[in-house]
């Protein structure tokens, strides 16, 4: 088996191929070879059982996607974007990336036929959803994105479902709550202040909180992220019929809740270096997302995610700290 990442330097990516490499197999099938694409190059992971290339290049561009699938790999994680603040402040390049590049990509593999039809898994948005919002999210909820990144993705996740129903590729859509606690330094996401106050006061260092307490959200830890993508890339295609894009689970938490799970795994101490600093044009952004969702239909499918935010934070610290933090 083949298997292509795209966007294979960012965070998920790396923590997927970890995984892939730890197991040496997707769903029971043994991996032969990795393609790892990025636009700066990617880190190849060490002691691999199967051979890795890496690869760094705007997929966006002409004739880009075209080598990328030209090995005919049996699965295509597409992880590749401009992440929410980032697209939102510069419209051009969101639209290159998220969108023209997602298309140049599809009509790739549409392109090399000969009844080439690989599973394709895309990572989507909970940012494909607009208010005003019901209590809870289902999968039934219209697409109403109030920012260009979700009007980027609900493109994307339209695209994927109508090259599926032509018999082009067989994708699945998995729209993922904000991913948290990331690990590493800050991106521009508009989400990013949701991780930096827990992963930099754990740290040790000051976070800036940016938006209210009240403020509600759906999370899910970079573990369970690397989850959806392995278990959407061996499900059954069948069971998804036309519906092809689905709601990932989550932790739906208000910012108090979650500096109250920080305080009771962490203390005092670590709670009081966050730094209240409200910030207009994030709380703006923010406004606009879905706060909880019904995941059911996901869950029935066997996706799932952790239960509690206190069960993120551990994680957080199990898996990029040690076990130990900052007291």
């Amino acid at each position: 088996m083949k298997i292509l990442i795209l966007g294979a330097a960012g965070m998920v990516g790396r923590k997927l191929i970890q995984r892939l490499v730890e197991a040496g197999n997707l769903g029971g099938r043994e991996i032969s070879r990795a393609i790892l694409h990025d636009i700066a190059q990617p880190l190849a992971p060490q002691l691999s059982p199967f051979a890795v290339e890496t690869l760094a290049s705007d997929f966006s561009a002409g004739g880009e996607a075209e080598k990328l699938v030209a090995s005919r790999p049996d699965v295509i994680f597409h992880l590749a974007a401009v992440v929410s603040g980032e697209a939102e402040a510069d419209f051009d390049k969101g639209s290159r990336i998220n969108l023209d590049g997602t298309r140049r990509l599809f009509d790739a593999i549409r392109a090399v036929g000969d009844g080439y039809r690989p599973r394709l898994v895309f990572t989507s948005s909970i940012a494909v959803f607009g208010a005003p919002f019901p209590e809870a999210i289902g999968d039934e909820f219209f697409l109403t994105p109030l920012t260009s990144y979700g009007t980027q993705k609900a493109i994307g996740e339209l695209l994927l479902a109508d090259y599926t129903r032509r018999g082009f590729f067989d994708g699945i859509g998995i729209r993922l709550p904000t991913i948290c606690v990331r690990p590493g330094k800050p991106n521009m996401a508009a989400s990013g202040f949701f991780s930096s106050i827990i992963r930099e006061p754990l740290s040790g260092e000051e976070a800036v909180l940016p938006v209210p307490d009240d403020v509600r959200h759906t999370h899910a830890s970079p573990r369970s992220a690397v989850d959806f993508l392995i278990h959407a890339a061996t499900l059954d295609g069948a069971k998804l019929d036309a519906r092809r894009n689905l709601t990932m689970p989550g932790v739906s938490v208000t910012v108090a809740e979650q500096i109250d799970a920080l305080r009771r795994i962490a203390g005092d101490r670590v709670v009081a270096r966050i730094r209240r600093e409200p910030d207009s044009t994030i709380m703006k952004i923010v406004e606009g997302w879905p706060r909880r969702f019904d995941s059911r239909r996901a869950k029935s499918l066997g996706f799932q995610a952790e239960e509690n935010f206190d069960d993120v934070i551990r994680i957080h610290i199990e898996d990029e700290l040690g076990g130990a933090f900052a007291a």
